[in-house]
């Protein structure tokens, strides 16, 4: 028995590979998983833990270029793209701006909507059945605005969800207040959506990983693709600093990664890092929100747990430079000083970054590979990983181990790009 071959072989031991690496084992699949790692120690750790039909409108709308341009010099800016000459990430932006149109808008709009609902309902389902501690809790998420121009910019926004079903529900600045008194005085209006949730995203994933080897799956740690063994049009064998591995299927869940190890496959799969921070503390601050909060003008995220306390946020398009930036951590810090009474929590506080696997067109790419015959994406979540997993496991396992996918996976297909 070749104990280094499985059914199928994940590449990738974030929040996306261990859900489909769940999904799978689910539907009767030997799997392994190849994280070069730890399990869950990309964007999937430091990330605002928020499960958010909300977030179904893409950046891809009219006026985010201009938007783009004017933050070449401001490197505190909520949206920040790097001036340093980069041709990757120039041919990027172009296609991207190609995207920024209302039909490409609403098109998207539409399709993340479908993925991100289904995958709210499979969460919930997910968290008990398997008996998930990752600190779930149903609560919504409210957006906050302290300008009325800003509130009336995002009448799209509220436009496409009320389209697609969804609850969203517009207050007024005391309104506001009332709900969510830790906020301070100044604030305009706000989105209520109470079909919004949260989690505590590492315990999340930690307790994935755990269930996929309760279930017999196998996950390599400290295992980086190196190399692919090729045979005619298929992967035979998968090498990497952990051994050589091999599967009947091969699925590439490596996120903001997967360009990088695409090229060892002759693919140039259309991402670009997008660069997020977040700060973390290990106690909540006395007056604390109930809801997670979307702070709009500043761009900044709330995410208050039981367990400790998230501001994060930010995009920073800067190619694969790591390490990080107080310029941008200092940015969350004074946005969020301007909407809440205690706007830092108690305790030690962790900066964090991480890249965020951005596609040209704000959606997935998920589905089989026109290239190589037994090769499966699953990448390019954005920001939307978390809130995207169970989802995105369904679907690969659907389509890997069947029976027919209940979420039609034609607008995540890797063919709209040639992949």
């Amino acid at each position: 028995m070749d104990r280094s071959r499985s059914d199928v072989l994940i590449m990738g031991g974030g929040v996306i590979g261990l859900a489909c690496a769940l999904y799978l084992l689910r539907a009767g699949a030997s799997v392994r998983v190849l994280e070069q790692g730890l399990p869950g120690n990309g964007s999937s750790h430091g990330n605002c833990g928020t499960i958010t039909p909300s977030h179904a409108g893409p950046l891809t709308m009219p006026g985010m270029i201009g938007t783009a341009l004017r933050s070449l010099l401001r490197r505190d800016a909520p949206l920040y793209v790097n001036p340093r000459p980069d041709r990757a990430r120039a041919r990027w932006l172009l296609d991207f701006a190609r995207h920024c149109t209302w039909r490409d808008y609403q098109y998207a709009g539409e399709a993340r909507g479908a993925i991100l609902n289904r995958s709210r309902v499979l969460l919930g389902e997910l968290i008990a059945c398997e008996g998930l501690a990752c600190e779930f809790e149903e609560v919504g998420e409210l957006y906050v605005y302290r300008n009325a121009r800003a509130m009336q910019d995002d009448r799209p926004h509220v436009e496409l969800l009320r389209r697609l079903g969804m609850d969203v529900r517009v207050l007024v600045g005391d309104d506001v207040l009332t709900l969510e008194p830790a906020l301070r005085e100044g604030v305009v209006g706000g989105l209520l959506h109470p079909g919004d949730a949260r989690l505590r995203p590492d315990r999340y994933v930690a307790e994935l990983a755990r269930r996929v080897r309760e279930l017999g799956g196998a996950i390599e740690t400290g295992a980086r693709v190196d190399e692919f063994v090729l045979e005619g049009e298929r992967i035979s064998h998968v090498r990497t600093t952990g051994g050589v591995f091999s599967g009947d299927h091969v699925v590439m869940a490596l996120g903001a990664w997967s360009p990088l190890v695409g090229k060892l496959l002759d693919i140039r799969l259309p991402m670009q890092p997008g660069k997020g921070y977040s700060l973390t503390w290990d106690q909540p601050p006395e007056r604390v929100p109930t809801h997670s909060l979307v702070l709009r003008e500043a761009a900044v995220c709330v995410t208050p747990w039981v367990s400790g306390f998230r501001l994060g946020s930010t995009m920073e398009f800067s190619g694969f430079a790591e390490g990080l930036n107080p310029v941008r951590l200092d940015a969350l810090r004074r946005g969020a000083a301007a909407y809440l009474h205690e706007p830092e929590g108690r305790g030690e506080m962790v900066p964090w970054w991480g890249w965020r696997p951005m596609s040209v067109d704000e959606l997935p790419i998920i589905g089989p590979s026109a290239r190589w015959s037994n090769l499966t994406y699953a990448t390019a979540h954005g920001m939307l990983g978390i809130s995207m997993s169970a989802a995105t496991g369904e679907l690969v396992a659907n389509l890997l181990a069947g029976p027919a996918p209940a979420l039609d996976p034609t607008p995540y297909s890797p063919a709209r790009f040639g992949l």
